[in-house]
């Protein structure tokens, strides 16, 4: 599917996704990645089955109030001992498919909201 961008010029926004990719500005990614709305990140994540906590303490440091967890092809729902630290820092965290991460991300990001959305790929 194509999605088209609605704002501004120079922030990350996601202009497509299927089953085994992302594009972020048009660019496909195929690998965990942390997307925010001013750079990339490569999120060292093997899947969905090797999470562990200390993989979401990076998102303390970059300045977000929510993180949009894209777990894949469907939903998935991570131990609540896993994002501890996130709730202890204040940063919610929404957990969908990739698709809806996507399409929420996008959403949060024209209302300028910080986000980052974190997608895992198998």
């Amino acid at each position: 599917m194509k999605l088209h961008q609605a704002v501004a010029g120079g922030t990350n926004t996601f202009t497509g996704y299927g089953d085994d990719y992302v594009a972020v500005n048009g660019e496909r990614r195929k690998q965990s990645s942390i997307v925010l709305p001013d750079r990339i990140l490569d999120w060292n994540v093997a899947g969905f089955d090797a999470l562990q906590a200390e993989d979401f303490q990076v998102f303390s440091t970059l300045g977000v109030d929510i993180v949009l967890l894209g777990t894949g092809r469907r939903q998935r729902f991570p131990h609540p001992r896993l994002t501890a630290s996130l709730a202890s820092a204040g940063i919610g965290v929404e957990v969908m498919d990739l698709r809806a991460a996507c399409r929420t991300y996008n959403i949060l990001v024209a209302e300028e909201r910080k986000v980052a959305a974190a997608l895992l790929f198998e």
